[in-house]
């Protein structure tokens, strides 16, 4: 079967040693790193950090993906941010001084991707339901209702991202 007719990956059955009630995360999680992957062949490096029509930039999105997959997993383990990751939520959307290029932040999401999948691997079913606090506030979630979100906030930035792509790559 050619890549151009892979069936989705939640169509491709069930991920190796992911817990049953979480593959719904995981295809969601390596869909949309097929899909960030796929959509950023060759995207021209000079317009990382460009926001067509004020929209987020293809940075932000990636920065965002890695960010947000890492906050919401710390959180599902029942823990809170450290400053590592409040510095970097701070950081998001501005390319800093350290140039950051394209290839490194797709392999940065690329390796998150690869860490929420270790984490639910190691999940147990029981724990499901339990509480968990997010954020400072400790607002009322679940180990499945951030690990859902997460995979749907994921999904979620890969549209916009796949639509950046689209205008920047067509107004050039």
């Amino acid at each position: 079967m050619t890549e151009m007719n892979k069936p989705e990956v939640w169509l491709r059955g069930p991920v190796a040693n992911i817990p049953v009630l979480l593959q719904p995360v995981a295809h969601a999680l390596l869909q949309a790193r097929e899909e960030v992957n796929k959509i950023l062949v060759n995207f021209p490096e000079n317009h990382l950090w460009s926001k067509p029509a004020g929209v987020a930039s293809v940075g932000f999105h990636l920065q965002h993906l890695k960010g947000v997959l890492e906050r919401l997993f710390t959180y599902a383990q029942g823990q809170a941010l450290n400053e590592q990751q409040l510095n970097a939520l701070s950081l998001e959307g501005k390319p800093g001084e350290n140039n950051i290029m394209l290839q490194e932040l797709v392999q940065l999401f690329n390796q998150q991707v690869d860490k929420a999948l270790e984490q639910l691997h190691f999940t147990n079913e029981q724990i499901l339901n339990e509480p968990r606090g997010v954020g400072r506030a400790k607002l009322p979630s679940t180990v499945l209702g951030l690990l859902v979100h997460a995979a749907e906030h994921t999904m979620r930035h890969v549209g916009q991202l796949s639509v950046t792509v689209r205008v920047i790559k067509s107004s050039l």
